[in-house]
């Protein structure tokens, strides 16, 4: 079987995030890495937090704290809450590491070896009150293009134009507030991507065939603006250190990488420190994922389409110019954003619904299968609370949770608690299994294509094909005159709780346990259904004990809607 590694965009450290955040990167990259363990590959999913830049330090300060100390707290914080999602992580690292610091500065000096790192003065904005230069981050004012009044100095958050401090139009100290700004000359390095754009879009048209149309437009949209020389360092306190012996000067006057140059090789560093992690009698290999594994390893991102420039160009150009074969990413899956009620989740404002607060609300499944069958794939999705609660009654508690509980409960009722044998497979047993065997077949060929809306909806028709049997057969009528064709009935459907268990995995893993758990299966090692399982509907043979597991899904009464819409609201700017 295929190596395949797994990366999604770095969650950046300044708080808890949002459902967009999940929505777009996490929650689809660990879908998919379940779903390829379960067909058997050899699954590295990697993760980290992004712990440098501007924000990082606003938020330690805020919270009166020194930046690494902030960092180690917020990281644990994130990680919780990751852990309530079930993300599967088999590592989730932090680009502060010792590890992350020394591959980026390899990097670094290899690209200045190489001729694509060079040392240039630069007018930069500098503040008086503040007695400092202000990085990019510590500027805010109004966008040029957009005229959104809290753009950052780096990227207009509203129209995600990449911008310079001096952009902005009435800029201001993002620490002080102050407006008595000036420019003064200092000395930064530059990365000329300029010089390597010609590589990049090589590289991009050899491997662009496999990218979502979103990927691709905005890769080609930047390489048809062209890619200029960017600055990669900053004057902040926390952050990669630039090299003394490279750059005696610039480090002597505390100069550190941008964040953006050093985060994408976190994926990386992350995956050193997933390897130095390992038990004594336990050998990682971490180079094996990254360097001269072209041929061997498959390489899949996942990120929201703010992201997608730095991933597609920016980091590619890097990885070029270091003249190294490490590993560059295979398929970069973009996602639009998910909104809320058609307005933008804002970490920064509080607007909309946080992770954190979700799993306070209701268990992980709830919002993984949610986010999952609404993925903004094609264009932007909207989160209403209205659209959450119609998903979660009818798919989850109605169509996948009644489906159990009447099946298990009405057989345990009159037959015991164990699997009744009753006649064997007829013509509907045949065409059901017909039928799931091609459902199956859907919901695996839309996983590959890494279309997780249509996988949604190949899973959601897999546990409507089973209602769809038991009304058929109506096991609650044939036991009166049949009994053994009602006990056949129920074994089939049983066999399907157990299917559903299996393939539901990578969508709701917690339920799909507790659907496992309820059948006493010895050595249940079941890790996916073939073709040829799905038609037959045996894998749990007469006899079996079984319990009835506790409701799976409660459903969202209005009193419970009205109180999610007052704490949360239920418009943009509530």
């Amino acid at each position: 079987m295929a190596r395949h590694l797994v990366t999604s965009a770095l969650p950046y450290i300044n708080g808890i995030k949002h459902l967009g955040n999940m929505a777009g990167s996490m929650l689809p990259a660990d879908v998919y890495s379940r779903y390829l363990r379960q067909r058997g590959h050899d699954v590295l999913y990697i993760c980290a937090t992004d712990e440098h830049g501007t924000p990082a330090e606003l938020a330690a300060q805020q919270a009166g704290l020194t930046v690494a100390a902030f960092c180690a707290q917020a990281h644990e914080a994130q990680k919780a809450v990751y852990d309530g999602f079930a993300l599967a992580f088999d590592y989730f690292g932090r680009s502060s590491s010792r590890q992350n610091v020394e591959i980026t500065q390899h990097f670094a000096r290899k690209l200045h070896e190489n001729g694509f790192i060079e040392e240039r003065a630069v007018r930069q904005v500098y503040s008086p009150v503040d007695g400092r230069f202000l990085p990019d981050r510590y500027v805010e004012g109004t966008c040029p293009h957009c005229g959104y009044d809290k753009a950052r100095g780096d990227q207009c958050e509203n129209c995600t134009r990449v911008l310079d401090p001096t952009d902005l139009i009435g800029p201001r100290s993002a620490i002080s507030g102050s407006t008595d700004l000036e420019v003064r000359e200092t000395r930064h390095l530059f990365l000329l991507q300029s010089t390597l754009q010609h590589e990049v879009e090589e590289w991009i048209a050899t491997v662009s065939g496999q990218w979502p149309h979103l990927s691709t437009s905005i890769a080609r949209k930047w390489l048809t603006e062209g890619l200029n020389d960017r600055a990669i360092t900053r004057d902040l306190d926390w952050g990669v250190p630039v090299p003394a012996d490279t750059w005696p000067q610039l480090a002597a006057e505390g100069k550190v990488f941008y964040v953006w140059f050093d985060a994408p090789i976190e994926y990386i560093g992350a995956t050193k420190e997933w390897a130095d992690a390992a038990c004594d009698s336990e050998i990682r290999d971490w180079k094996s994922w990254w360097y001269e594994a072209d041929d061997s390893v498959r390489y899949t991102q996942f990120m929201a389409k703010d992201n997608v420039p730095f991933h597609t160009v920016m980091f590619p150009a890097t990885e070029l110019g270091v003249r190294e074969p490490w590993k560059k990413v295979d398929v970069v899956k973009g996602f639009n954003w998910l909104t809320f009620y058609g307005g933008k989740f804002s970490t920064s404002q509080k607007r909309g619904v946080f992770t954190d607060a979700a799993l306070e609300i209701l268990p992980g499944d709830y919002w993984r299968y949610f986010l999952i069958a609404n993925a903004p794939e094609s264009d932007d999705s909207s989160f209403t609370w209205e659209h959450f609660t119609a998903t979660v009654n009818k798919d989850l508690a109605d169509t996948l949770g009644n489906f159990v509980n009447r099946v298990l409960s009405f057989s345990r009722k009159r037959f015991g608690n164990g699997v009744p044998a009753g006649h064997i497979a007829g013509e509907a047993e045949a065409k059901l299994g017909e039928e799931i065997a091609r459902l199956l077949g859907d919901y695996e060929e839309q996983m590959e294509a890494l279309q997780f809306r249509k996988a949604a909806t190949a899973l959601r028709a897999l546990w409507s094909a089973g209602n769809s049997y038991l009304e058929e057969k109506a096991p609650w009528l044939q036991v009166k005159t049949d009994p053994d064709g009602a006990a056949l009935t129920l074994r089939t459907a049983m066999n399907l709780i157990h299917l559903y268990a299996v393939v539901s995995e990578p969508v709701i893993p917690a339920t799909a346990a507790t659907l496992r758990g309820a059948f006493a299966l010895d050595g249940d090692t079941t890790t996916w259904v073939t073709a040829e399982q799905a038609r037959a509907l045996d894998t749990v043979p007469a006899g079996t004990a079984f319990t009835v597991p506790p409701v799976l899904f409660t459903k969202i009464t209005e009193e419970d809607l009205e109180s999610y819409r007052e704490r949360f609201g239920a418009a943009p700017h509530a």
